[in-house]
């Protein structure tokens, strides 16, 4: 039994990665902004997620995550200041410990991802400090859209299967009141922290 159990998690552990001719000894990306393409990228729904934190009445902190995210990213590393991101969060993503919650965050006391099946974020300001940056934009959920802003860091760049990729991670918070999201407050705390982490790619200059 101890013998399967392990052979079982060896197999999930592996289809976790990307499937390689031979091993690398070294990770495909790393943190150097040489390495940075200029181009357009889109998001790999894959390696990407939006993940939330509340309270949970007092007795633990309760975690989620939005996933299947999809979305665009124009950059230049000569020009950083006019980069653009666009990135869609579909509501059918999100997934918590329990079915039942989840059934629940996609109904009309949350998100009624029948009516709104999606959030979107449409940067409008980029300013860029070294490997920081702060990304300023408008977040729409159920139709309300609200100004937020980003604060990003670069977490690595490199040419992996063809495909040269670039990833960040950003910290916002949002008052979900402010989108008509309100069930629960003041027992669920209304501001909500959010961390984004976004993986693009686009294909490898030949």
């Amino acid at each position: 039994m101890k013998r399967t159990a392990v052979l079982l998690a060896g197999l999930s552990i592996g289809t976790a990665l990307p499937l390689f001719a031979q091993m690398p000894t070294t990770p495909p990306g790393a943190p150097d902004t040489s390495r940075v393409a200029a181009g357009s990228y889109t998001v790999d729904p894959a390696h990407s997620q939006v993940a939330f934190t509340v309270n949970h009445l007092g007795f633990s902190m309760y975690r989620g995550l939005f996933g299947e995210v999809t979305g665009t990213m124009t950059l230049d590393p000569k020009a950083p200041a006019a980069a653009k991101v666009s990135i869609d969060i579909p509501i059918s993503g999100i997934t918590t410990t329990s079915a039942k919650l989840n059934e629940h965050l996609q109904g009309a006391d949350f998100f009624d991802a029948a009516k709104y099946p999606s959030a979107h974020f449409e940067s409008t300001k980029v300013e860029v400090s070294g490997k920081k940056a702060k990304i300023s934009g408008n977040l729409t959920i159920k139709g309300v859209t609200k100004p937020v802003v980003l604060d990003a860091h670069f977490i690595g760049a490199g040419t992996m299967m063809g495909k040269q990729t670039v990833g960040f991670e950003a910290k916002t918070a949002v008052k979900r009141s402010d989108f008509g999201v309100s069930y629960g407050v003041p027992l669920v705390p209304d501001e909500v922290p959010l961390d984004i982490s976004v993986a693009f790619e686009r294909p490898a200059a030949k």
